[in-house]
């Protein structure tokens, strides 16, 4: 540390650089994870939307 000088950041800075790389793979993990969760839920929307109107069609072909 002696021979370093003084004023040395370079522990500071090292750190302010690890921090914000976790940061950023942070907020990606939770874009990620947000995005496929939205997919899945449209998915599930659609696929409800699917079944109710099949059932409506098989009990209307049914009356005739």
């Amino acid at each position: 540390m002696a021979d370093r000088g003084w004023y040395d950041d370079s522990d500071y800075h090292e750190a302010v650089q690890r921090a914000e790389r976790a940061t950023r793979f942070g907020w990606s993990a939770i874009t990620w994870t947000t995005g496929v969760l939205g997919c899945v839920l449209i998915t599930i929307a659609v696929l409800c939307v699917v079944a109710v109107v099949a059932c409506l069609f098989v009990v209307v072909a049914s009356h005739y």
